[in-house]
């Protein structure tokens, strides 16, 4: 089933709005992860470390599963398909790693370290608190270029729809246009 035009201009404002969050909360991750390593304050480090799990618990998973979400609807409703573009296929793979990621490594790893400032401890390891913010950073970017600049043309699935298409025939998503 195709979305039609409203439809799709929503999910997309959806789903570039739900990107730059999780994009923007990386950031504001990896500037206080910046701080917890690089401060010699006790008090800055546990500040920074619980911001971060304030981050962690409640806007970085519905934010991940919201892009992974309207992508995934923009990507079976729309002509460009979820297997028949190789940039399509790849952002999709890539939200779900880090989407995975984010709830099984970036917040367990948040939570040991907040869990040790609370305790008296020091932090665990400074990188610990750099290394989710800086994969998760690096991969958004990469997904950012990839959906603008879609590179790498169709997939064989894709070759093979668009050859099986009447001659002149537009896309079905330019039908609905």
């Amino acid at each position: 089933m195709k979305l039609s035009r409203p439809a799709r201009r929503a999910f997309l404002v959806v789903h570039v709005a739900a990107s730059a969050c999780w994009l923007g909360l990386t950031l504001g991750l990896l500037a206080l992860g910046t701080t917890a390593a690089g401060t010699g304050s006790a008090a800055a480090v546990e500040a920074s470390v619980r911001a971060m799990k304030l981050f962690a618990d409640w806007l970085l998973l519905p934010a991940a599963f919201l892009t992974l979400l309207s992508g995934l609807v923009l990507a079976l409703g729309t002509a460009w398909g979820l297997a028949r573009h190789r940039w399509v296929y790849t952002k999709f793979w890539l939200t779900l790693a880090t989407t995975t990621a984010t709830a099984f490594a970036l917040r367990p790893g948040v939570n040991e370290a907040v869990a040790a400032v609370a305790a008296g401890r020091p932090l665990p390891d400074a990188g610990d608190v750099l290394f989710g913010p800086v994969v998760s950073l690096s991969a958004y970017v990469f997904m950012t270029a990839v959906s603008v600049l879609k590179p790498w043309g169709p997939t064989r699935r894709g070759r093979a729809a668009r050859a099986a298409r009447p001659a002149g025939a537009a896309p079905r998503s330019r039908q609905a246009a």
